[in-house]
């Protein structure tokens, strides 16, 4: 039986279309989507590893120190605080990609004893047994979070990549240019409870 040239073309044409279109879809990451019923408020960038370590030099961890990431991506933050300090961490965040992520991050660092990672609205949570706070999140999502904030044992500490958190006077502001990939200008904010006003 012999097919026509034109409608064999045509109908390959509409495969390469469809199999493109589902490629390219598959391409976009599900946390690029602006947060609604449960999806992620902020596009996942990772925080590059000196500015990590900058970040937790800053927050004086003690091994028994309780640490919240709020937004912990791939789980580098809570991963490199339980191996460096030895404190428990957990890492909260509302995608299921990451929060699969920073598992497999967590298990190939053997670092289950230490590290929990959960995948919750950080907007809801309680956050006062933490003694350490680590965000990386937009300045209107660090007011936003200030009322959970605020109730945090006096002397916690909260450190930012990054954002601001406007109203409240932050103890340190340093800035770090990391090598690599990360070849700018990165700022890391340290404030303690109870904060001063600005």
């Amino acid at each position: 039986m012999q097919r026509n040239p034109a409608k064999l073309a045509a109908a390959l044409a509409a495969s390469a279309a469809i199999v493109g279109a589902v490629i390219f879809m598959a391409s976009i990451p599900s946390n690029s989507i602006r947060a609604e019923n449960g999806e992620p408020d902020v596009i996942f960038v990772p925080t590059p590893q000196e500015v990590v370590d900058k970040m937790l030099e800053l927050a004086r961890p003690q091994r028994s120190d309780i640490l919240y990431d709020l937004g912990c991506g791939d789980g580098r933050i809570v991963v490199t605080a339980a191996k460096r300090f030895g404190l428990h961490a957990i890492g909260f965040d509302i995608d299921p990609q990451r929060i699969r992520e920073s598992t497999e991050n967590v298990r190939n660092n053997g670092m289950e004893n230490l590290v929990q990672i959960r995948r919750a609205d950080i907007f809801t949570l309680d956050l006062s047994p933490a003694n350490v706070v680590s965000l990386y999140l937009l300045p209107s999502l660090n007011v936003k979070l200030m009322p959970q904030l605020r109730k945090l044992r006096p002397g916690s500490r909260i450190v930012s990549h990054d954002f601001e958190m406007s109203g409240a006077k932050p103890k340190r502001v340093v800035h770090i240019t990391p090598r690599g990939e990360y070849q700018r200008e990165h700022t890391v904010f340290l404030w303690e409870v109870p904060w001063e006003t600005e």
